[in-house]
Order: C-alpha cells, then structure tokens, then sequence
C-alpha cells in the first residue's frame, strides 16, 4: 500500500513538473515573458543543473530587461567552481546589452583562454558566440582550438562564418579543406557552395572559386580538382571546358571508367549542347572498351542527328541502324538498340510492320520481368501508332499486372487509359485515371488528372460526346505525326463547339502542334486566347508556361517570359509547371539558382 501510495505521488509530482515544462515553453514561445519566468525559476530551482532551463530564465530576464538578476544569477554559478566557459559568453553577452562593451570583451576573452588548456572546448565556445553573432569571436575560438590540436577540424563550421560574413574566398578555401582532409563529402560541400554561384561565368564569385581552384590544381595536381572545375563549368553551361576536365580525369585515373563522360554527355545533350554532347559520346565510342557503353553513346549520337533531319539525313541513320544491329544483333545487353530502332522505323519512316516484328523477336529473348516490360511498352506504343487497339491494351495490361507498384507498371495503367481515349471507350479509360491520380510519379499523376478531367467535364457538358471523340480523333493524329490532319481536326472542333469547355483543350493541343511547326505567332495566339477566355480554369498555367517559354526561347523577350512565369508563382501555387517557373523566373532575374 505505501509503494502504491508513493508510486501516485510520484506521477503526481512528475504531471506538474510537465505541466511547468510545457507552461514555460508556451508562454515564452508566445512572448509572455513575466509568465514564463515565474515558471522557468521554479524549474531552474527543482533542476539546478538543466542548462536547457538556465538559458530560459536567462532569455526571460533579457527580454524583460532585469539584466541584474542574470548577472547575478551567472556569478553565482561562476562562484560554484569550474563553470563551463560558455558562462563567461553569456556574462559576456549580458553585459553588452547594457553597452558594456569592456566588461563584455573580458569576459568573452576568459571563454577564449579557456581553449588554451583544453583546445576540445572550441566547438562548445565557438558554437555559443555564432549563436549570439560574436562571428570573429567564433573564428578565434575554432581556429585557435585547430592550431593547438590538428586532430579538430571545425572548417564546415567556419566556412559558414566566412560566408555570413561575405569573405567568399575563405569560404571557399574552408569547404574546399573539408574534400580534401576527407571530413565531409563533395555533395554535402557543393550543397553549401552551390548557393553562392550562378550559371554565369562572369559572376565574381564563380572567378574566384574558378581561380583557387586552378591554384590549387597547380600546386597539387590531384584529380579532386579536376572534378570541382568540371563541377564548376557544368554549373555554368560550359560543358566543352567541362569535356576537357574529364579527358583529363578519365587519362588519369586507374579505374578508366567512362562513367563521369556518360553522365557529362546527358547533361550537354538534356541542355541543348549537341555540339558539345556530340563530341563527348564520339570520345566515348573512341574509348570505350565495353559494347553496352558505346552502343548507347552510338544512340546518342543518333537522337542528335534525329534533332532536325532532312530526308537524306534519315537515310543516313536508318542505315547507320541497320549496321549496328549487325554489329550486335538480337542480344539480351542490347534491347535498348531493337526498341530505339522499333521507335525510327515507326514514329520517323511510317514502317510501324517492321517495327512490330522485330520487337516480337525481341520478346523470344530470355529477359526479366523489367526487359520485357521495356520491350512491351515500346510494342504497345507502337501498336496504338498502328492502331492495334486491343493488342496493345493486352500489352499495357500485363505490364500492369507484373510491375503492379513500379512506376513502369503505372506508366502501363496511363497507356490502358490513354489508348482507351484513342478507342472512344471513355468510361475504361476514367477508371483507370482515377487509380493514377495518386501516382507515386508527378508526370504521370500531373497527366492523368488532364486527362480525366478533359473526359469528365466534356461528358458532363455533351452526353453523345461529339466534340470529345472528335478531340480523341486528333489526339491520336497527332500522336501518329499527322499534324496537318490533327490541326485541321482541332479547326473543326473550334469553329462547331465555340464556347463549349472543349475549346481550351483544343487550343491548347493544337497551340504545341503549332510549336512544332515552327508556327510561333499562331501558337502564341491561341495560348493566349486561353488566358483571355479561360484565366480561371484548369489549363490557364499550362498557357501561362507555354507562352513563358516562347518569349524565354523564340522571341527573346525576357520581361514578357518574367511575366508569366511570375504569374503561375504567384497565382498557381500548385501547378505541376510551379518549380520549373520559379527556377526559370530567377534565372531570369539574375539570381544563384541553387
């Protein structure tokens, strides 16, 4: 009975010990100082050696100005014996919010002395005077504890005061130490340094990473270097500089791997820079020892001279097809080969049998569940081109089935619902819609939510869906690289359904098809058009960005791209388009973009 009736107690005792904890908090936290206080002296009194509840009596004594009753509180732990040295930053610091100044610098001087004796101080004394902005007072106590013991290494944390204090290049210099002493990795690194530089190499802050990296090249010749100036260039856009970073890199190092080159390769070609993206995969295929690596650099080489072909430049790739795939023939480590291929012979030379055959040989292929979903989904698409409706569903539908919750699988269930469009059969095609508005990936979420709201809210509108199968006719048009014929079809639905909630669809689709053509100012019109008569509904972003992008990469009117872009951030907070307008907007504007 008496450890029951101690054991109620207890919890009793424990409850307004909680109750006091969180009072303190919450009054603090709401700035009801003269509250907080009363309940931080009780915790302080009951937990003497809580420095979590000292700081808080602390805070409420400054914020309430009685900064008598801090220092006398200070003194007394002082007069305790061996106080921690932070105390003396606090005393310190008290001081100086009476404009103490000289009273404030001693004591700030006896935390530093303290270092002297035991260097393993300085995190703990350099940390609370960054916490209170004494940013040379922190260098002091990081840099000296690193002189007496070389075992420390708090650069990370000085690199930090460097940059707060605007000196970049010993900012620099610090993070830079850090790679090198193997303390922090190169991502965690560039993260911080990233923030500082933008994608113009003209920046004074990109000069002066660019120069101490060089220096340090020079000095040291180790490949670190190398990868940070390749690093550097990538951020600025120079991959050709970049390219030459590599090379020496790749000559270099034991491990000779092209990896870096691949990856440098993507990143010119994602960004536009064939010329650059051309010689490094011709460097690739030149080098490499490995067939998979050179087979896809060979591809890469073929996607750019796909960019804008004539006839005679077709003949010459479809050729080039023909002798890789006598070079590598009907392998398992070569399918992306027979699907890119399978994709030329369909999408670019109108040959959609041949491709269908070839990529039927291609599934006889012992392949895994993944290679052979790879190689139906590119079969599906090809079928739809062909349009093979139902062997195609077949397809998307196994797919579906295998890779149930990979995104290749929701990739599959997009097509079941995209094809079912094409066919008519709308109802099939929403209910597949609605599983994937909930996708794992934003692309496909972002596309069936377009997609199952341009079926529902034309159902609503039309119930013989007229102008939605006419919409599902050019889509498919268009999908098959008959523009002429879709534009003409989306004509036919602007004119007849002139009010309807097609139209904006409409203008939309037949708005990218434009862009295609090369019709900017017909393209413009119509992205437009949607903003003037449909500023409120669904695709008023995808406008907005469309006609960004045009001012941004056709007409070379920044102001106007600003414009739209600054109204997606500010209007359409929620836009799958949001990210990339931002990002887009303050390159704009001149701004690091991080």
């Amino acid at each position: 009975m008496r450890v029951l009736i101690l054991l109620v107690f207890l919890l009793l005792g424990q409850g307004a010990f909680s109750q006091d904890d969180f009072l303190a908090k919450q009054y603090f936290n709401d700035g009801e100082f003269k509250k907080a206080v009363v309940f931080y002296e009780k915790l302080v009194e009951k937990n003497p050696r809580r420095t979590d509840y000292a700081e808080g009596l602390i805070a409420c004594y400054q914020q309430l100005e009685k900064y008598e009753e801090v220092e006398e509180f200070l003194l007394q732990k002082i007069d305790l014996g061996n106080p921690y040295p932070t105390i003396y930053i606090e005393l310190g610091y008290n001081y100086r919010l009476q404009d103490l100044i000289e009273k404030a610098e001693e004591n700030y001087e006896i935390a530093l002395s303290a270092i002297e004796e035991n260097p393993n101080f300085g995190y703990g004394i350099g940390f609370r005077f960054q916490r209170y902005a004494l940013l040379d007072y922190a260098l002091k106590a990081y840099s000296r504890a690193m002189e007496l013991n070389p075992q420390l290494d708090y650069n990370f944390q000085m690199a930090r005061i460097y940059g707060e204090q605007g000196d970049i290049s010993k900012m620099y210099e610090a993070y830079l130490q850090l790679i090198s002493n193997g303390k922090s990795s190169k991502t965690n690194v560039l993260r911080n340094i990233d923030n500082f530089i933008s994608a113009d190499p003209s920046n004074e802050n990109n000069i002066k990473l660019k120069k101490i990296l060089l220096q340090k090249a020079q000095k040291n010749p180790d490949l670190l270097w190398n990868e940070l100036l390749s690093w550097l260039f990538v951020q600025q856009k120079q991959y050709s500089s970049a390219f030459n970073q590599e090379k020496a890199l790749y000559r270099r190092s034991d491990e000779s791997t092209l990896q870096r080159m691949e990856g440098l390769g993507n990143l010119a070609l994602e960004d536009g820079a064939t010329e650059d993206a051309k010689s490094i995969f011709e460097y690739i295929i030149k080098n490499s020892k490995d067939a998979v690596v050179s087979l896809n650099a060979e591809l890469h080489l073929i996607d750019i001279a796909l960019l804008n072909p004539d006839k005679k430049e077709l003949e010459v790739v479809h050729n080039k097809f023909e002798k890789l795939l006598e070079v590598y023939g009907f392998q398992i480590q070569t399918i992306q080969l027979q699907v890119a291929y399978a994709n030329f012979l369909t999408f670019r030379k109108d040959m959609a049998s041949e491709a269908i055959n070839m990529l039927k040989m291609s599934l006889d292929l012992p392949l895994n569940r993944y290679g052979s979903a790879y190689v139906k989904l590119a079969l599906g698409d090809i079928l739809v081109f062909d349009q093979k409706f139902n062997e195609a569903l077949i397809l998307f539908s196994q797919i579906q089935k295998s890779l149930k919750n990979d995104v290749l699988g929701q990739d599959a269930r997009f097509k079941v619902a995209q094809t079912s469009f094409y066919k008519g059969d709308f109802d099939w095609a929403l209910t597949q819609l609605k599983v994937l508005r909930g996708s794992t990936s934003q692309l496909i979420a972002n596309d069936a939510m377009q997609l199952s709201l341009l079926i529902s809210d034309n159902s609503l509108e039309d119930s013989t869906q007229t102008a939605l199968k006419k919409f599902a006719r050019a889509d498919l048009l268009a999908y098959q690289n008959k523009t002429d014929e879709a534009i003409a079809t989306l004509d036919e639905i602007l004119l007849n359904h002139k009010g309807e909630k097609i139209e904006d669809e409409a203008l939309l689709k037949q708005g990218e098809l434009l862009v295609a053509r090369k019709e900017y100012d017909a393209a413009r019109f119509n992205y437009q058009k949607i903003i003037t008569f449909y500023g409120n509904d669904i695709l008023a972003d995808d406008a907005h960005f469309a006609l960004a992008e045009l001012y941004r990469n056709v007409y070379n009117e920044p102001e106007n791209a600003k414009s739209h872009y600054e109204k997606i951030i500010y209007n359409y907070q929620d836009s799958y388009y949001f990210p990339q307008a931002r990002k887009n907007f303050r390159m704009l504007r001149g701004d690091s973009i991080n």
